[in-house]
């Protein structure tokens, strides 16, 4: 009796329905017992319904050592493919921990490469989905190649599309370098660990105990390292919070970012917000919440180096970056790892056309052997070359103090800034009034300590005001915190078309 023959059809059917499966019935309902969702089911509820289209699903591996030969999964432990968030494409792919335990072949690495190239020609950006034990070790020297060929793809997108990784299980070893390369990593508390080596090697190594959480876990890479540049509760707020962040970028580094409808700011800001002591600490978002588009921010790194407040914001439905110092942490000074934070967020926004809006009230670096033996002269340098590389609008509001080479780093006048304001308590000088005349006049305080204050005094209504700066065009005006919003929305109409460009070279050689 002849055997049925299979039709065409038939067998594209049965062979989809295998690639659905991952890795069989009992691995994922063992993720779904660890509290973890598929794949799949994480690129459905990232995307718009029903616009995914998978590319690559019937990939599997060519190793046939340690009898990886009769091991063959239909995709190879991701998936990859486009879809639309709000309507917008998007290249996606997840790293399914059901199969081989997310380990990464060189087939895997070839899926994810090809649709890295296809990103970068069409202009989208890439999300990844990392749930991986890294290199599949039955594969040898190829699974490292396979790595580093994902290492060139995202150095290459680098600055062209915006690269987002999601850390939605473990990331370790080489595994966590491409997350490194991209733009923003987001976490899930209590299932994310990122780590170069895990706790039983570090135990073995140097005789350290930590658990997964300690060491690489989403509380310690979102507020220790700034690994992290945002940590969720759970899997689906961080898939939220990346739907979110993408209404804030565009799509590649030749158009703008979205522009929604505008909002009102959520607060009338007074001519008495900022505090008129100096050294009085007073919270900056409450300026920012005068200056935005209501419930607009989106904070990067809202855990990390907290002297710096950096993130997304809208004003009149336009896409906008925004740095500020912090009073009301380290009184806004600028240390290695705030000025590390804020050079990266503006570079990214330089790179992605996204105009840059600048709250100063800054004291002056941090002082101390701490910094100075860790570097701060040398990351310090790159918030400075940060701001004086970028060419998008730069607009700059000094809300109090502008002191020493602070001033000068936080998007001066002497670094392109565009718009540069003032609110009528700034203080722009090269050091505090104290700190002055006790060099200026070190001689005659010694002698006559009673003389100190009456010096400081007269150094305070000489310099405790905008009107020097204004006075030799560093500040393009001095206006009431009343009117900061509408000269904002009337600095950014004004420098809509802005065109500025740098020297041709290969590129720059920022102090790293």
């Amino acid at each position: 009796m002849s055997k049925e023959r299979i039709t065409p059809e038939q067998k594209l059917k049965t062979m989809r329905e295998k690639a659905l499966e991952g890795g069989g019935a009992d691995r994922i309902e063992k993720h779904h017992k660890a509290g973890k969702k598929t794949a799949r089911e994480r690129i459905d509820f990232l995307l718009d319904p029903g616009t995914f289209v998978e590319s690559g699903r019937f990939v599997t591996h060519d190793c046939v050592d340690f009898g990886m030969g009769d091991k063959k999964i239909l995709g190879d432990g991701v998936i990859t493919g486009t879809g639309l968030i709000d309507g917008r494409l998007v290249h996606v792919f997840a790293q399914d921990f059901t199969v081989f335990g997310g380990s990464l072949s060189y087939a895997f690495a070839q899926k994810i490469c090809r649709l890295m190239d296809q990103a970068m020609k069409v202009g989208s950006p890439v999300i990844g989905l990392n749930d991986s034990g890294g290199a599949r070790i039955q594969e040898g020297v190829r699974s490292l190649g396979g790595y580093a060929d994902i290492f060139l793809r995202n150095t290459l997108a680098s600055g062209v599309v915006p690269q987002i990784s999601a850390i939605l299980g473990p990331c370790a070893g080489g595994a966590v370098y491409s997350p490194a390369i991209t733009d923003f990593i987001f976490m899930a508390e209590k299932s994310s660990y990122m780590f170069i080596t895990g706790p039983d090697v570090i135990k073995t190594v140097t005789h350290e105990e930590v658990t997964m959480e300690q060491l690489g876990g989403a509380d310690t890479h979102s507020s220790k390292s700034g690994v992290a540049h945002r940590k969720f509760p759970d899997e689906i707020s961080l898939l939220q919070g990346l739907r979110s962040l993408l209404r804030y970028l565009p799509s590649n580094n030749k158009e703008r970012a979205p522009v929604t409808p505008a909002k009102k700011p959520k607060v009338n800001l007074n001519d008495s917000i900022i505090p008129q002591q100096s050294q009085k600490p007073y919270d900056i978002h409450t300026v920012i919440d005068g200056l935005i588009d209501a419930d607009s921010f989106f904070e990067i790194h809202p855990d990390f180096a907290k002297n710096m407040v950096v993130g997304f914001a809208r004003v009149n439905g336009e896409s906008v970056g925004l740095v500020a110092n912090q009073p009301s942490f380290l009184a806004g000074c600028l240390d290695i790892d705030a000025s590390v934070k804020a050079a990266r967020f503006v570079r990214f926004c330089d790179c992605f056309n996204i105009p840059l809006v600048t709250l100063v009230d800054v004291p002056g670096f941090l002082p101390g052997t701490i910094q100075e033996y860790e570097g701060i002269i040398r990351h310090g340098a790159k918030l400075l070359y940060a701001f004086a590389e970028a060419t998008v609008p730069k607009i700059t509001l000094i809300t109090r103090k502008a002191y020493g080479g602070a001033y000068d780093v936080m998007s001066s006048k002497h670094l392109r800034g565009d718009i540069n304001l003032a609110f009528p308590g700034s203080e722009i000088a090269v050091m505090g009034p104290e700190g002055a005349v006790s060099i200026l006049y070190k001689k005659e305080i010694e002698s006559n300590k009673t003389r100190s204050a009456e010096l400081a005094l007269e150094y305070r209504e000489t310099f405790a005001n905008p009107y020097q700066a204004s006075g030799s065009g560093f500040v393009d005006d001095v206006i009431y915190p009343s009117e900061a919003r509408a000269r904002l929305e009337s600095a950014m109409k004004t420098l809509h078309n802005k065109r500025d460009t740098n020297p041709p070279k290969k590129h720059g050689n920022i102090p790293l």
